[in-house]
């Protein structure tokens, strides 16, 4: 990647899921340093050891901070002398949300101004905020919170001047197999001898791996321009056929059971809502959605529609294309729970 030569990247919310998978994808190239802000020790330390055992020439690269996104003043030392910023850290579990709501707003709302401002503060180059499909129309709590961020980067991002970071978001579904997600937790309980809990079986989910939320982070850091949305096109699947497919895989005698849709759920999930579509550029395999130029001359909001909104439709979970079990068992083989590299 010759965009990280010789360069400072800083993965807040490193020690997660897609901070390892972005170690796993830059640590070997020409990149300078690769710093992970969290608040995890116990993470940090199993990085630092992994690392160290698997990459033992590159695990030097690596540099540790601990801090929380909350506290400004926490995290003011990782941004230092850094080029580009990665915004990972966030409360994605949908339940801790719902029971906790200011705790999600602290962290995804207060957290990600925290860090525009000491992008601003360091001058650094550009950098990438990942939100989420629950964002799009959000009816729970995790994703109002992530829908309040994008528009905060946004808005950030209308006050940039020259010499400013470059703010640009992703917005992507499910990533499978990541920590807290359904396919463990259906791995789990074939272990352990129980049934899978499905919720609502014509439930769709977006099907995306770890190596595809990092490709399209990658694609928003080479393309965006200030205050763009990249969304990155994937296949989706009913919760029955991942179920299915998943037992397939891994044969259980014990089957499935509906337990019911939980508080907060939705039965699919927008990734770009029908206002956006009509904005949206449709690239080879993602969707640029750029930033709504509207200003504050409320005519502009009260006094003008546009009839195309009408005929507009969303791209979502439902009308995206719909894996088959074959389809859903290929994609799942992909993954290391079944083998795979991913």
């Amino acid at each position: 990647m010759p965009f990280f030569k010789d360069k400072v990247l800083l993965i807040t919310g490193g020690s997660g899921s897609f901070g390892n998978a972005v170690l796993n994808h830059l640590l070997t190239t020409d990149i300078s340093e690769i710093r992970i802000l969290s608040r995890d020790e116990k993470k940090q330390d199993d990085m630092r050891h992994k690392y160290q055992l698997q990459c033992p020439k590159e695990a030097g690269k690596i540099k540790f901070y601990i801090g929380d996104v909350r506290d400004s003043r926490s995290i003011a030392g990782a941004f230092r002398g850094v080029d580009y910023v990665f915004h990972a850290a966030a409360l994605k579990q949908v339940p801790s949300c719902e029971f906790y709501p200011m705790e999600a707003v602290k962290t995804n709302v207060i957290g990600s101004n925290n860090v525009i401002d000491a992008c601003v503060e360091n001058h650094i180059k550009k950098a990438i905020f990942l939100s989420t499909d629950k964002a799009a129309y959000p009816i729970n709590a995790m994703g109002m919170t992530k829908a309040v961020m994008e528009k905060n980067v946004i808005a950030r991002s209308r006050q940039m001047l020259e010499g400013d970071p470059v703010l640009c978001l992703t917005r992507y579904g499910n990533v499978m197999a990541s920590r807290g997600s359904v396919i463990p937790l259906f791995c789990q309980q074939i272990d352990e001898g129980k049934p899978l809990t499905i919720t609502n079986p014509a439930m769709t989910r977006f099907m995306m791996t770890l190596e595809d939320a990092v490709d399209l982070v990658l694609y928003a850091f080479e393309h965006g321009k200030q205050g763009d949305l990249f969304v990155q096109k994937a296949p989706a699947a009913t919760i029955k056929t991942l179920a299915q497919a998943i037992l397939e895989l891994k044969p259980s005698d014990y089957g499935i059971i509906n337990i019911g849709t939980r508080h907060g759920e939705k039965l699919y999930e927008v990734l770009v809502t029908a206002e956006e579509m009509l904005r949206a550029e449709d690239l080879p395999g993602f969707f640029r959605i750029p930033a709504d130029n509207r200003d504050l001359n409320y005519d502009n909001f009260f006094n003008k529609g546009n009839v195309a909104l009408e005929r507009m439709e969303k791209y979502t979970s439902h009308n995206t294309h719909r894996l088959n079990i074959g389809e859903m068992k290929q994609l799942l083989q992909k993954l290391k729970l079944f083998g795979g590299q991913c």
